[in-house]
């Protein structure tokens, strides 16, 4: 399948290319920094920004598309379940 973009350097606000599953852990960083998160069950997310800082975000919308560089998931204060990470 032809690739238009093939020639173009990716940047943050481009789409995602790439994406995985998230199991939220309170020991175990993500494999890769994300550019959004997609949760698919609402509820509370408790993220590790890229910067370091812990996050708790409350009441996340399902379907949510959250344009967060995180590192760690937490298991601890994450309610919402579904979690793909965007890359």
């Amino acid at each position: 399948m032809p690739d238009r973009f093939a020639n173009t350097q990716a940047s943050l606000s481009g789409p995602a290319s790439s994406g995985f599953s998230i199991t939220p852990s309170d020991s175990t960083d993500l494999p890769e920094t994300t550019r959004a998160l997609y949760i698919g069950t609402g509820g509370s997310l408790s993220v590790r920004m890229l910067s370091g800082e812990t996050l708790t975000l409350p009441n996340v919308l399902p379907g949510s598309l959250l344009p967060l560089r995180v590192t760690r998931v937490f298991a601890t204060a994450t309610t919402a379940m579904a979690i793909a990470g965007l890359v």
